[in-house]
């Protein structure tokens, strides 16, 4: 997708294009770093909670995974989210056209991730813009140990949970929790919830 001019796409042909861009970087980074982690698929499968048949449709670049996979392949390879979507290196001054912006997006399709970092490199650190829909839910499981979030709301209402925890949000409201345990965000309103999240990987992870 990067490179591509899809100002005159549609809505749908631009997540088409951006699920096939997607679907192509994972099923490389996986394979390399499975291999380099001497994982079987039935191994990394045991691990992470995701079934093999899936992981290797993943891998033949047969499925495009959703953003709840994908969290859980890196918990399971015990990598970053980043690194199964690391692009080769480029220095210097990094121009990230909105255009041409990563996006995933859950199984329900109600919640959305923009990558707003350049993958490439090994990451502590990972910016991302999230969507919510009006009444949506997105459950998310322990990342790796020493994870934190730090969100804070553009517009809209966010419901967060973190453990028994609740906690609301208004705009420009932020909050910072440990996100090694499961947390869900949620959209209590008729309007879109908009938020930036900055996740740091606070213990060494490889």
């Amino acid at each position: 997708m990067v490179g591509q001019n899809l100002e005159n796409k549609d809505e749908d042909s631009m997540k088409e294009l951006d699920g096939d861009y997607i679907t192509d970087v994972v099923k490389e980074n996986l394979k390399v770093i499975r291999h380099t982690k001497g994982l079987s698929l039935d191994k990394l499968a045991s691990r992470c909670g995701v079934s093999r048949a899936m992981l290797s449709q993943i891998e033949q670049g047969k499925s495009v995974p959703t953003i709840a996979v994908l969290w859980k392949i890196a918990n399971g390879l015990n990598v970053p989210f980043s690194e199964l979507l690391k692009e080769k290196r480029q220095e210097g001054v990094y121009l990230l056209k909105a255009e041409n912006s990563k996006m995933l997006f859950s199984s329900s399709k109600v919640f959305s991730s923009r990558a707003l970092f350049p993958f490439n490199g090994n990451r502590k650190s990972e910016f991302y813009e999230l969507v919510l829909k009006p009444g949506g839910i997105e459950v998310a499981e322990p990342h790796q140990t020493g994870t934190v979030e730090n969100i804070v709301v553009v517009s809209g209402k966010l419901r967060l949970r973190v453990g028994d925890q609740v906690v609301e949000l208004d705009p420009k409201d932020a909050v910072y929790f440990r996100a090694d345990v499961a947390h869900e965000y949620s959209n209590p309103t008729d309007q879109e919830t908009i938020m930036y999240l900055v996740m740091d990987y606070t213990e060494e992870v490889g």
